[in-house]
C-alpha cells in the first residue's frame, strides 16, 4: 500500500491499530511520504478532524456506495479494513462515506492493496488527470 501510495504523490499513510506494518513490500517508498501510527481508531478520527481532512472509507459492505462514479473530495483520506475483517463498526462509523468497488467475479473481496490500487488510481483520475482538450 505504501509503494502506490508514493506512486500517486499521497502525503501521508496512516496505520491504525497495535501492530506496526511491514517495510520490507514499500521497497524504501516510506522515505518519500509522511507514514503516521494511530493506535486506534479514535485517534486516527482525531487526527482527520483537526486537519479537516474528510475519512472515506472503502470496503464492500451493506452501507457502501459504488466507487465508479463517486465525486472524491480533492483532500480526503481513504481508509482500508484490515484484509479478512474489513472494516470495523468503529471504523465505519468515523467514515464520511464507505465506498465499494464492483466486483464481478465469485469472490466478494480482494486484497488491501489491490483495493488501494483502484481507490487511489479513482482519485487521482478525479483530481490529477489532465484534461483532454475537446
Amino acid at each position: 500500500m505504501v509503494r502506490t501510495a508514493n506512486a500517486f504523490n499521497v502525503s501521508f499513510v496512516h496505520i491504525v491499530g497495535k501492530r506496526d506494518w511491514n517495510r520490507r513490500g514499500a521497497m524504501v517508498t516510506d522515505k518519500y511520504l509522511h507514514v503516521v501510527h494511530h493506535p486506534t481508531v479514535a485517534d486516527f478520527a482525531i487526527w482527520c478532524r483537526e486537519n479537516k481532512t474528510p475519512i472515506i472509507g472503502i470496503d464492500n459492505l451493506p452501507v457502501s456506495v459504488q466507487l465508479e462514479n463517486y465525486p472524491l473530495p480533492e483532500k480526503c483520506v481513504l481508509f482500508f479494513g484490515q484484509e479478512g475483517a474489513g472494516m470495523s463498526d468503529e471504523a465505519v462509523d468515523i467514515c464520511e462515506v464507505v465506498l465499494a468497488i464492483q466486483q464481478y467475479g465469485s469472490t466478494r473481496s480482494m486484497n488491501a492493496s489491490a483495493a488501494g490500487a483502484i481507490a487511489m488510481y479513482a482519485w487521482a483520475m478525479q483530481h490529477l488527470n489532465p484534461r483532454l482538450p475537446q
